[in-house]
């Protein structure tokens, strides 16, 4: 009876959340603030320290509780408010857990300098946004290691290259402008992932299971 408990309180911390930004790493995860923009709370700050994202083509690394995600990725090269927005590209998603979007790409005029990465969910408990600052690198790397590996859990993911120029008001009452991205790569790795959503999304649910199955049994012990 006290391991089913127990088993289950480690099942609702889970689930509690909306969504952590993994990788890049969040600026700072606030469940209760994560519906207010632009960060979900948090204080970005960026400096040399941040991590590196190359404009080719990058990864990001999320968990989520919610079976369906809508997802609105942006950057900035601003470092304070008001933030100017560049869409980078869209996903939908189906699976709990952590998974790896390996196909986001940044302009080109990014690299050598410093900015903040915008993730934002258009879920069932509202707009959520988590933020990270980095420094956006030449290159490419799809990868983040183990973990941004298939995984026999299914999960899938259409990507979208969708953007528009227009203002808009995040749940904080901020105004802010949005740019469309001009990448040429955005538009490449957007058009070669609709040819083939399946392979273009890679999945950590195996990691999420275990992480859970330890939580469970060192409450247990």
């Amino acid at each position: 009876m006290l391991s089913q408990t127990l088993l289950a309180f480690g099942l609702a911390a889970t689930t509690s959340a909306h969504f952590i930004l993994q990788w890049p790493p969040t600026a700072g995860f606030l469940d209760e603030q994560e519906v207010n923009g632009p960060c979900g709370g948090a204080t970005v700050t960026v400096n040399e320290t941040s991590p590196e994202v190359q404009v080719d083509r990058f990864a990001v690394q999320i968990q989520s509780s919610h079976p369906h995600g809508n997802w609105q990725f942006r950057a900035t090269l601003d470092t304070e408010e008001p933030y100017n927005w560049t869409n980078l590209s869209m996903a939908m998603t189906e699976g709990v857990g952590v998974f790896c979007l390996n196909y986001l790409s940044a302009p080109g005029d990014f690299a050598g300098k410093g900015g903040i990465l915008q993730v934002t969910d258009y879920s069932g408990d509202g707009t959520l946004y988590q933020c990270a600052a980095v420094n956006f690198a030449t290159g490419a790397n799809s990868t983040l290691g183990a973990a941004c590996s298939n995984a026999t859990s299914s999960f899938t993911a259409e990507w979208s290259n969708s953007t528009s120029s227009e203002e808009s008001e995040d749940h904080s009452g901020h105004s802010e402008s949005t740019s469309a991205s001009a990448s040429p790569s955005a538009s490449a790795a957007a058009s070669a992932s609709s040819e083939a959503a399946g392979a273009m999304a890679t999945v950590g649910m195996g990691t999420f299971v275990g992480g859970l199955g330890a939580l469970a049994a060192g409450l247990m012990l």
